[in-house]
């Protein structure tokens, strides 16, 4: 039981972290992590919301109608941010003015709609407080590993306070947009070469299972799908060459 809850919780925070493995939640990460307060602010303020949203919704998975799920999990998701944007509009209105409109955005933050969709209506209540609070460390730990990087280096500072040397010598350019997609994409190489080395998951074959279209294409398989596009194409441009020679 305990190694159990162990992984779910493992998974979120390094095998399956939702920023640098599955890459959910990018908005919010190239946004806030520019400081360190702010990527901090974010990360506990997911995480509340998603350890919140998985409790209820896993103790209401049997009395919600399929048909009106997502609706449902918006609500309740929707709610527990609004708890969070008031209190931290009363106790930190600093943070709050910082996060801006990101903060209410987390309703529609993919990492938590995804958590409630693929775990917590499928898992007791327990497993799923331990998976969202799991992703949620996830998410503000890959927050804060970039945050650090572009302030130091970016703005010479950290939570504020000056760095000696980097304050005189900084990269203003990683405090940017384009500075944010470079320290993103770098932390994501470094993390696939750790799960590498580490012989992290495999590369699994494509197939049908797990896919949302196979239900539309009639359970073909994906090399079947890609032969038959690839050859419809080629009729298309075939037709298309012996219209323009008429």
């Amino acid at each position: 039981m305990k190694n159990n809850k162990m992984m779910i919780f493992l998974r979120g925070l390094i095998l399956e972290n939702p920023v640098l493995v599955l890459v959910l939640g990018t908005c919010p990460t190239l946004a806030q992590t520019t400081s360190v307060i702010g990527a901090l602010g974010m990360g506990i303020a997911a995480t509340l919301v998603l350890i919140g949203s998985n409790v209820v919704i896993s103790a209401l998975r049997r009395l919600i109608p399929d048909i009106v799920r997502i609706p449902c999990y918006i609500v309740i998701i929707a709610t527990f941010v609004t708890v969070v944007q008031l209190l931290m509009h009363a106790y930190l209105p600093d943070l709050y003015e910082m996060m801006g409109v990101y903060l209410a955005l987390i309703v529609v933050n993919c990492i938590i709609l995804g958590r409630a969709e693929m775990f917590a209506r499928k898992n007791g209540v327990l497993d799923s407080a331990v998976d969202g609070l799991g992703m949620g460390l996830g998410f503000l730990l890959a927050l804060l590993c970039m945050a650090t990087v572009r302030e130091v280096l970016g703005a010479g500072t950290f939570a504020g306070l000056a760095v000696p040397f980097f304050k005189t010598y900084h990269i203003p350019i990683l405090t940017k947009a384009p500075g944010g997609f470079l320290v993103f994409g770098i932390l994501i190489a470094i993390m696939n070469k750790i799960k590498e080395k580490d012989g992290g998951v495999k590369r699994k074959s494509f197939s049908c299972e797990g896919c949302p279209s196979a239900a539309h294409c009639k359970k073909a398989s994906c090399p079947e799908m890609i032969d038959m596009h690839t050859q419809l194409a080629n009729d298309n441009t075939a037709k298309e060459e012996t219209e323009n020679d008429a």
